[in-house]
């Protein structure tokens, strides 16, 4: 009875949330009587038209927009293997530093609390790198960061023990490192879709990011590190590192074509609504 209320407490406050989210939350713009969002901003994508504020029936969502879309799929696979390292390295790192590192409890648990922390400046930061320099374009950014992960993470493995600060440098530059890409998998799902459809893209990379990835965070990698000892549970991150810039590198390549299609999509779409 004395852990009853760590459950009971987070789940009273959840719901009072949820509650509130329910009553006060709306749909869109139009459903309050206002405008579109461009319309309002007088700011419309490149391959903008009327079609885009039609509602979609849910086959028209998940297999015209979803379930068709290449790039939506290599980024949701490439969401799998990102969530396996964020879970990967933060579930075991007390583990894996007091066993192989040495590390008080203590240490460890500064390890773990710094990781987490460290992930808020470094989702800026990636924001802030796709928009300023990579002009807006998401699979860059995530490219680089993910590259560095790599980096990070061999950093992470390779340490011998008694070496402690370049562990939790390590550790924090893991943190710091792999919530952008986190973030930036879950805007490109949005992009890459028709915003009626935004809400199934984003759950889609979510499905695995959560499934897939966390999930297969403890499970795998708890079996390979029980069978094959911590290089292998290295070399099953490392692995997921270069599985995600592969599908990163994947849509960034086909991101030009599918632009291209959608905006021949609207010219069609324009042109139909005008004869009618």
């Amino acid at each position: 009875m004395i852990g009853a209320p760590l459950f009971y407490v987070p789940a009273f406050f959840a719901t009072l949330v949820a509650i509130f989210i329910w009553f006060t939350l709306r749909d869109t713009p139009q459903s309050c009587g206002l405008p579109p969002i461009e319309e309002y901003k007088q700011d419309y994508p490149d391959d903008y038209d009327n079609s885009h504020e039609k509602e979609m029936t849910a086959k028209e969502i998940f297999f015209k927009y979803v379930f068709s879309n290449k790039l939506l799929w290599s980024i949701a696979i490439a969401n799998a293997f990102v969530y396996l390292i964020r879970y990967g390295v933060l579930d075991w790192a007390p583990v894996y530093l007091k066993e192989a590192k040495d590390f008080s409890v203590d240490k460890s648990s500064w390890a773990y609390f710094l990781y987490e922390w460290a992930g808020i400046p470094g989702t800026l930061l990636c924001g802030w790198i796709s928009d300023k320099l990579f002009k807006g374009r998401r699979a860059p950014a995530g490219i680089l960061f993910m590259a560095l992960v790599t980096v990070a993470v061999m950093v992470y493995w390779f340490n011998p023990a008694g070496n402690p600060a370049v562990d939790m440098m390590a550790l924090v530059a893991i943190g710091f490192l792999i919530y952008g890409p986190v973030m930036l998998i879950g805007l490109y799902a949005l992009e890459l879709a028709p915003k009626k459809a935004a809400g199934t893209a984003a759950g889609l990379t979510g499905l695995f990011g959560y499934l897939g990835g966390a999930v297969a965070a403890n499970a795998v990698l708890g079996y390979t590190v029980d069978h094959f000892g911590w290089d292998g549970g290295f070399i099953l991150l490392v692995g997921s590192c270069i599985v995600s810039i592969i599908c990163l590198t994947y849509a960034l390549l086909g991101e030009k074509a599918h632009h291209e299609a959608k905006l021949k999509e609207s010219q069609r779409q324009e042109a139909k609504q005008a004869l009618s």
